[in-house]
């Protein structure tokens, strides 16, 4: 309670500050100066905020991030117009780019290149089937409910059902203390396996529909240098980023400025998403491939460079620029288009098809001799999809084909509802398969 009562408080004052700020800067062309910094200070303390009750109720911070968003951008349905302004500064759009570029970044840190490259025939299974199960069962949900849209609208949606947040599962594994288990590294090596799988989809299917929205069609062999395209740029990115990297860490080193590491890794994550948007990939596509190669470099061996490792350097440009990420898709879902059965209908309908989409992942579990490695474990493992389905969906809010939008404006809502379900469904199913499976076993098992 001495949580909560301060918390509210906080939020309280916030909220009420808003609106006077809006009406002192409503005034002038662009965004002004102090209306982005009450809206950064809104984001702020109300993602944390929301972060922390969330992480209370035993649920990921990015939940309450998420569905603070969700509250300020529909406060609109109740009378109270204080945020509208807020949803228009294009200042902030930009920020919550950058937080997703940052994301990525951060997930291709925590992404171990080496362990990727030694993962056994399950994860790749697993991977593979819970890529390529989702991506149907999606394709198909589009065309159930929406047969006069696109085929790419249906295309996109199944790219959407792909995605696999690592990171809470991850979480999820640690506070149970069975990260160690056989199930545990299935999922994990499999979870990093189909991030790459899934960037690559959403590459794929970028291109066709930008390609098709500029009146071009793309043949097989368009389709598969389409693929090639981001199947080189990944590994040339690694293999002349291990080689570039390290003399650059090098050199940083050796002008003895405090902040070098921070700074050179930021500078090299941005010139490769960089690189990544001009050869025709999402941005977030560099950064991840960055993430991985930076992971790789031995920047502890400069000891002008700090004592901190990059991921702990890192931390305060996180809490700052992703929360602003989460709080933006958050305040674009439109509660309004819930009032129609169908709609409703459709977030059920695309949860259990995520759902069910993972589990079929579940049947790539190959038992090793004298181990016997619980599919239900590894499929549930597979079913949230977090931050990675948010990132796909806001991608795909931006492309259009033929002056309509790819992710319809209830289709999105439906998606966000669909990543709060799976993502919260999750932790607590999870947590009873293994005491129900393992029974008190010891987390690891050789």
């Amino acid at each position: 309670m001495r949580f909560r009562i301060p918390a509210v408080s906080a939020i309280a004052l916030v909220l009420m500050a808003a609106p006077v700020a809006w009406g002192a800067t409503a005034d002038g062309p662009g965004d002004s100066i102090p209306a982005v910094l009450i809206a950064l200070a809104v984001i702020m303390v109300g993602a944390k905020l929301g972060g922390a009750l969330a992480q209370r109720a035993a649920q990921p911070a990015v939940l309450g991030e998420l569905l603070f968003g969700v509250m300020i951008g529909n406060l609109a349905l109740v009378g109270l117009d204080w945020f509208e302004p807020l949803s228009h500064l294009a200042t902030i759009h930009v920020l919550a780019e950058i937080g997703v570029i940052i994301l990525l970044f951060e997930v291709g840190l925590e992404s171990d290149l080496g362990q990727m490259m030694r993962v056994g025939l399950s994860s790749f299974l697993v991977a593979t089937l819970g890529v390529v199960g989702p991506f149907l069962l999606g394709w198909g949900v589009g065309i159930w409910f929406y047969p006069e849209e696109s085929e790419y609208m249906h295309a996109f949606l199944g790219a959407i059902l792909t995605a696999t947040s690592v990171g809470i599962t991850a979480r999820v594994l640690k506070d149970i203390n069975k990260i160690d288990t056989d199930e545990s590294r299935i999922i994990l090596g499999a979870a990093v396996i189909d991030d790459v799988l899934g960037l690559l989809i959403l590459a794929v299917v970028s291109g066709i529909i930008q390609a098709a929205d500029a009146g071009q069609s793309m043949s097989s062999a368009a389709i598969l240098w389409l693929i090639a395209k981001a199947v080189l740029f990944l590994t040339g990115a690694i293999v002349i980023g291990r080689m570039a990297y390290k003399p650059l860490f090098r050199v940083a080193n050796y002008l003895r400025v405090h902040g070098m590491l921070l700074i050179t890794s930021l500078a090299a994550c941005f010139v490769t998403a960089f690189v990544a948007a001009k050869v025709g990939l999402a941005p977030i596509v560099g950064a991840f491939a960055a993430g991985l190669v930076l992971d790789e470099v031995h920047y502890r061996e400069q000891p002008n460079l700090g004592r901190h490792s990059l991921e702990e350097v890192m931390e305060p440009l996180v809490f700052f620029l992703v929360p602003i990420f989460f709080v933006k898709m958050g305040m674009d879902v439109d509660l309004a288009t819930f009032g129609r059965a169908s709609v409703l209908g459709f977030a059920l309908i695309l949860t259990l098809a995520a759902i069910i989409g993972k589990q079929i992942s579940s049947f790539g579990v190959v038992h090793r001799p004298g181990v016997r490695s619980n599919r239900w474990i590894v499929g549930l493992g597979m079913v949230p999809r977090g931050e990675v389905g948010l990132i796909f969906a806001g991608i795909g809010a931006t492309l259009v084909y033929q002056g309509h939008k790819i992710v319809l404006p209830e289709v999105y809502s439906a998606v966000v509802i669909m990543v709060i379900l799976t993502t919260l469904v999750t932790p607590p199913v999870l947590t009873w398969s293994f005491r129900k499976f393992h029974r008190g076993a010891a987390g690891s098992r050789s």
